[in-house]
């Protein structure tokens, strides 16, 4: 697949609430989780999250979905806890944010220069 991960991602981004109708009509949600060589990582969650059907639900209607939308070749996984569906923790996550910078008032500057 000809796809930079991080552009997958944001297409995944804009098709999943797409994909997730038929998933929010049995109680259950989508979550992307990251993305990593063509590979799509999801969870399930809500009533889908432990059901036995998941994996049906996963190929059968999300990866379906996806590769209708996306690119027919794209590969979906529900990390559902199993060895075999585990997510590499190299897979990308999306666009990180910055962590806030702590901020300090002039109170907590005065009180480190007199070392309190």
């Amino acid at each position: 697949m000809q796809f930079l991960d991080e552009d997958l991602y944001e297409a995944l981004k804009n098709y999943i609430p797409k994909v997730s109708e038929y998933v929010n009509s049995h109680g259950g949600g989508i979550e992307l989780l990251g993305v990593k060589n063509g590979v799509v990582y999801i969870t399930l969650t809500g009533a889908c999250g432990g059901c036995s059907m998941s994996l049906m639900t996963t190929k059968m209607v999300v990866q379906k979905k996806l590769r209708e939308l996306i690119h027919p070749v794209l590969e979906v996984v529900n990390v559902d806890g199993t060895p075999e569906n585990v997510m590499p923790d190299d897979a990308y996550k999306g666009p990180q944010e910055e962590t806030p910078k702590e901020k300090h008032g002039m109170l907590d500057n005065l009180k480190h220069i007199v070392g309190l």
